[in-house]
């Protein structure tokens, strides 16, 4: 058999689904030369291999404050109770006002980009006002997400000098804002440095800055290409989480996961890097019916865009937060909304993927 093409081969970034296939169908493991990784693509071996503890998250920066190791466990504990089912309601009423003041400002335009205007900014404001940190310095975190931020172990400029600040009063006056969990933690009995808490910060920050905006405007192309599903939602809103974890299944905004192996594991060597093909996974016809339709009554939506096991992102809650009041905030500020006229922009991007623009017509 013919060995498959690699990720890198030209037209992969363009539509990687071709490929995808291929790979699921006759090479379900397999190493990717010039990618430099083995590939798995299948849905059953993805979710395996990302709870399997034998496969490692790479370091991705130089300091222990910025591996995704460390935002888990003992760490994770601090996140999960902040950002999980019990969010405070300020947090929630927080993101709901955002996201209408968001909405709002597009109401008098006869065209906008929802990309540029609305999902880039939206979660870096939800992740502000997670935090307890100020509204007024959003534009601020927006910038550094830019230019940085939005990778494992990035640091924007001048991050740390402006997280102190906030960190030196949250040890001293505790809020209910997940920077005062994290100053509040004591994994072990100790509280956590000061260096673990801004990375963990700088983390939620960047996650949202990135990965969670990417989700919102793939999440929102998928309903403006399916006009008859928004309308639903519109008289259904109950559906807009179904709608959310569809679009996560379909288009995942991070399409490939790195795991290092900590031992030999079948024909991979020890020390060896493994790609975990989301975008495969969650295409897999062995696992979801129609696997290509966006489908918001699909029974499971199968879970894996946020990763799974010990290194399921601690953020899910808050991008799913973000979305939702993301939409309800469109629906009811922008009845109207719908796609510009013109050709419609395609997902780019092969290891992170959206929509790069969304032109609408607000009105």
């Amino acid at each position: 058999m013919v060995a498959p093409a690699s990720l890198l081969d030209p037209g992969t970034e363009r539509d990687p689904h071709p490929l995808y296939r291929t790979l699921r169908g006759d090479f379900p493991l397999v190493h990717d030369e010039p990618f430099g990784a083995w590939l798995i693509s299948r849905y059953a071996d993805v979710r395996a291999a990302l709870a399997d503890p034998r496969f490692a998250a790479p370091s991705p920066g130089p300091g222990p404050a910025h591996g995704e190791d460390h935002a888990h466990g003992a760490y994770g504990a601090a996140v999960s109770a902040a950002l999980g089912d019990r969010m405070p309601a300020g947090l929630r009423a927080g993101v709901e006002r955002t996201a209408h003041v968001l909405a709002s400002r597009l109401v008098s335009r006869q065209e906008a980009d929802l990309v540029a205007e609305f999902c880039q900014w939206l979660p870096v404001a939800a992740a502000v006002t997670a935090l307890g940190l100020p509204y007024e310095d959003t534009a601020r975190v927006h910038a550094w997400c830019r230019t940085g931020l939005d990778h494992p172990g990035g640091h924007g400029p001048g991050l740390d000098a402006w997280l102190r600040p906030h960190l030196v009063r949250r040890r001293a006056h505790p809020g209910d804002d997940l920077l005062s969990a994290l100053c509040a933690a004591r994994p072990g009995g100790r509280p956590l440095p000061d260096e673990v808490v801004t990375g963990l910060a700088g983390t939620v920050l960047g996650a949202a800055g990135g990965t969670t905006a990417r989700a919102l405007a793939s999440f929102l192309a998928n309903l403006l290409d399916h006009p008859g599903r928004l309308d639903l939602i519109r008289a259904r809103p109950e559906l807009a989480g179904a709608a959310w974890a569809e679009s996560l299944r379909r288009d995942p905004p991070v399409q490939i996961v790195a795991r290092r192996a900590l031992e030999p594991i079948g024909p991979i060597p020890e020390g060896a890097t493994v790609a975990c093909l989301l975008g495969a996974a969650g295409r897999d016809p062995a696992r979801f019916a129609d696997p290509d339709r966006y489908d918001l009554f699909r029974a499971d939506a199968g879970g894996l865009a946020y990763g799974a096991g010990p290194h399921h992102c601690l953020g899910a809650p808050l991008a799913r937060l973000t979305a939702e009041a993301g939409l309800r905030a469109l629906l009811t500020v922008l009845p109207g909304l719908r796609r510009a006229p013109g050709p419609r922009p395609r997902a780019e991007g092969l290891v992170s993927r959206s929509p790069r623009t969304l032109p609408v017509c607000p009105r």
